[in-house]
């Protein structure tokens, strides 16, 4: 099979496919529209999020068997044009789970402990403790929405810090021994930290918006390690404001472009949480670790190798 490469990943991809005799093509540069013109002659193509891998391309593609990304989320891909036109959808949520679940747990860690606050404080002179009294995590009820890989990864860090762990899923009986099922409504009475897990469709573009933040009884600290157009960034600016938003730790934003380089656009609810003391911001870094890149990319060959040898 011939597959081409259209964005950088660990080695060990070339590597173990070329081993396996796949023709491999490496393109890093080619613009939409070149690859457009380019992706006939294809039958496989990997992926991050350089790219999106729309019906109009996919139409071109007509010899495309599958499409392999290097990562979780396949918002970029049209998964309903694909599927109609045959071709096979590989991803690799195993690969980046536990590097997901511990920068849930440092961030909110760190938020929780003015650790970083504290930390700067101390190197600029200031020496401050009762201002920089923490919050503990023992006894509290961590509310997850989604529970698919990195949820059950993260449910099982907090486990073990004391928590009780409840979340929301859309499907049935997924309870473990890490956490319990509940309804959405029955985590919105209880939970005092809410984590996202969820990919972006539809159903999930800002599900946390003015309504759901308002529907919460706790205070409650927010984090997001999903995608950043899961949340109202002016709701939860709001939110932060008003106290309602304990803290937030955010590796996701909705101004970010859809490749995920950089981010698009500036204003002054983004400032705000640039600002912010009670925010901690990272640059889409929960799953990016030098393990979860070896483990994404042996996931994606694994797959590919069990589908097409």
């Amino acid at each position: 099979m011939k597959i081409l490469l259209l964005d950088k990943n660990h080695p060990l991809i070339t590597e173990q496919l070329l081993a396996k005799n796949f023709i491999l093509e490496e393109d890093f540069t080619s613009s939409y529209d070149e690859v457009c013109d380019i992706i006939e002659n294809y039958e496989g193509i990997i992926i991050r999020s350089r790219i999106p891998i729309d019906r109009n391309l996919l139409e071109k593609g007509r010899n495309l068997k599958f499409i392999a990304r290097v990562g979780a989320g396949m918002e970029n891909i049209d998964v309903k044009a694909a599927r109609e036109f045959g071709i096979q959808l590989i991803n690799s949520p195993e690969g980046n789970r536990d590097s997901v679940a511990e920068h849930v747990l440092g961030m909110l860690l760190i938020l929780m402990n003015r650790l970083f606050i504290a930390s700067q404080e101390v190197k600029n002179g200031i020496w401050k403790r009762e201002e920089n009294r923490g919050d503990e995590l023992l006894g509290k009820t961590v509310g997850l929405i989604g529970y698919g890989n990195m949820g059950k990864a993260t449910a099982k860090r907090f486990s073990g810090f004391g928590c009780k762990v409840i979340f929301h899923d859309i499907i049935p009986g997924l309870s473990d021994e890490y956490a319990t099922q509940v309804s959405l409504e029955e985590l919105k009475k209880t939970a005092d930290v809410v984590s996202l897990h969820i990919p972006l469709t539809s159903e999930t573009h800002y599900l946390i918006d003015e309504k759901f933040i308002s529907e919460m009884k706790n205070n409650f600290y927010f984090i997001n390690t999903a995608r950043g157009r899961n949340v109202e960034t002016k709701s939860l600016v709001d939110a932060l404001k008003s106290g309602k938003i304990k803290g937030a730790c955010l590796d996701v934003l909705e101004y970010e472009k859809s490749s995920f380089e950089h981010l698009e656009t500036e204003n002054e609810d983004l400032q705000y949480l640039l600002e912010s003391e009670k925010v901690i911001v990272t640059p889409h870094i929960a799953g990016w670790t030098h393990q979860s890149k070896e483990k994404l990319a042996q996931v994606i060959v694994d797959k590919i190798i069990a589908s097409f040898c």
